[in-house]
């Protein structure tokens, strides 16, 4: 086995880099005469087919802190972690079906602007400060940050340069280009994050069996660690405070899931920039189906890596390598990257080119879509309501680079954080219950105010820290913290988004008891029927997920 990188594994990862940015910055070329309008730049022209957009949520999705951060959780939790994969497929469906069709018929660039369309420029103004907040403090930072802990541990690259690099790297095509360059680049990414995710997954299963190969492999890990493969965990289980049992399927998993899916910027904006709703939700359904495939390259090498580094005979057989920065409890996020060392000259290159390819893409994306915010959000608000098209493109451009600037700063700063993508997760729940509540109502009751909105919107980060904070420290003394029991960030997720739309309902009901909202959303007849085809696919999937769960409870 290869313990560092060979000519062949650098001509492998020299060859992706350059067919990345050499299309795209094809891709990015201005036409003959003409310069990008905001809608070439922001939402690829309105032109993305169904497979093009299915790849992109698929790569902007999958990053380091899937690959990096999710394997380290499979390392410590084992296949529950997957759940926010599978139940993902599900929401997908739901986001396809309900939310899509008012979205794309309001013709929207942004979240924010439904926000200000529904309800106000004043509310729309919050919440894209503190979706610009979260993408380059928390999303981004943490991106970079796992990315150059990969580079860190595989090729012993300083974390610095790993960050700078992978920054300068998705700054290449994406801050010229846009959207459209960021879209169609993915396609490719997504490609090869797949097949070198496969690759890795392979080798690990390969190991752990003697050498019998992927489905030998399978059979192996799961009877040397038949715990590792429960999905629903029982309070005894050490992690059931980051995956608390049944709550997982009927509690905050689902503020977590259709907020990220239904009004995260950097997701649905690809959805925005369909050809049309019925190519839009075919791409949806395509990535739900891609969703299900996705814990066998980032969950399964995880629980791989805890066989093997806890059986002295598999681990004594990789070599001196193997004794290298071996992952444990208490530094699980280096499962995958230790993992990777192992692979043959080449494949090493291949396996390398697709964690780039995840994290590159990713950031690629965040980058666009925080310029975007910023842009049609802040900037044409607030700032210069009339600036044209070439003045708002640049300011995309730079706002973006700002951005990557800050999070470049940020991400060394986030280390000694263990199992990454539980940090990311329970961080943007802070935010995600308050803003899926003003959404869910915004929709679909029509009494929601625009007052009752900024209420429920503010209201739910204090809420939200009272779970998560605890009143433990000034009631211990009282005897009394024993009401206020220590709650998973899921289920105080869940709590909180109740209860913002609890605030919201009270203070809407005061201004519109007798009547609707002036701005409430009047649902058409048949908005939301959907195609025989997304019907088909969304029935397969529900059967295969119900399948998957009814196994492994």
């Amino acid at each position: 086995m290869n313990t560092s990188f060979e000519t062949l594994d650098y001509a492998v990862f020299g060859i992706y880099a350059i067919v990345i940015l050499g299309v795209g910055l094809w891709v990015s070329r201005d036409k003959k005469g003409e310069t990008k309008s905001a809608e070439d730049y922001f939402l690829a022209s309105k032109s993305l087919p169904w497979w093009a957009i299915g790849a992109s949520l698929i790569a902007a999705n999958i990053s380091a802190e899937q690959f990096i951060g999710m394997s380290g959780s499979g390392f410590a939790v084992g296949l529950a972690i997957a759940t926010y994969e599978w139940m993902a497929a599900l929401t997908l469906i739901i986001v396809g079906k309900f939310f899509l069709p008012i979205f794309i018929k309001k013709g929207l660039y942004t979240i924010p602007e439904f926000v200000e369309k529904r309800f106000s420029s004043q509310l729309k103004t919050i919440l894209a400060v503190f979706w610009i907040g979260l993408y380059v403090f928390v999303n981004l930072a943490s991106v970079m940050y796992l990315g150059g802990l990969a580079l860190q541990t595989i090729l012993g690259i300083d974390m610095l340069t790993g960050v700078i690099g992978l920054a300068a790297f998705a700054a290449a095509y994406s801050l010229y280009g846009g959207l459209s360059a960021v879209a169609w680049t993915d396609i490719i990414q997504v490609v090869v994050l797949i097949l070198g995710g496969l690759v890795t997954t392979y080798l690990a299963l390969d190991t752990v069996s003697g050498g019998q190969g992927f489905m030998e492999g399978l059979t192996t890990i799961y009877h040397a660690v038949p715990e590792k493969f429960d999905m629903i965990l029982d309070r005894s289980n050490p992690e059931f405070m980051n995956l608390p049992g049944i709550g997982v399927l009927i509690g905050g998993m689902w503020v977590a899931n259709l907020y990220y899916w239904g009004f995260n910027q950097y997701i649905i904006q690809r959805t925005l920039a369909a050809k049309s709703l019925e190519e839009s939700q075919k791409g949806i359904l395509f990535a739900a189906g891609l969703k299900m495939i996705i814990p066998i390259i980032v969950v399964i090498p995880g629980i791989a890596a805890y066989v093997i580094v806890n059986d002295p005979t598999l681990l004594a057989s990789l070599g001196e390598a193997g004794v290298n920065n071996i992952p444990s409890s208490g530094s699980a996020d280096k499962a995958y990257p230790w993992l990777m060392q192992f692979l043959p000259t080449g494949l090493k290159g291949i396996a390398i080119a697709a964690l780039a390819a995840a994290i590159v893409s990713s950031l690629a994306s965040m980058l666009n879509s925080t310029a975007t915010i910023f842009t049609m959000d802040i900037y044409k608000q607030l700032i210069n309501k009339n600036a044209n098209d070439k003045k708002t493109v640049n300011v995309g451009r730079i706002s973006a680079l700002v951005a990557l600037i800050i999070a470049t700063i940020m991400a060394p700063l986030l280390g000694g954080i263990d199992q990454a993508f539980q940090f990311i997760q329970e961080y943007t729940g802070v935010v995600s219950p308050g803003i899926l509540a003003v959404f869910v109502l915004g929709l679909f009751w029509k009494k929601t105010s625009n007052k009752g909105a900024i209420y429920g919107a503010l209201l739910s980060i204090p809420i939200a820290l009272f779970f998560k904070i605890g009143p433990k420290g000034w009631m211990a003394e009282t005897g009394l913290d024993f009401l206020f029991p220590t709650l998973p960030f899921l289920d105080q997720m869940g709590l909180t988004a109740i209860l913002s739309m609890v605030v919201i309902a009270i203070v809407s009901l005061k201004e519109n008891k007798d009547k609707d909202d002036a701005k409430s959303i009047k649902l058409e007849k048949g908005i939301f029927v959907t195609s025989p085809i997304f019907n088909i696919g969304s029935f397969a999937l529900l059967i295969i997920l119900s399948g998957l769960y009814a196994f492994f409870w």
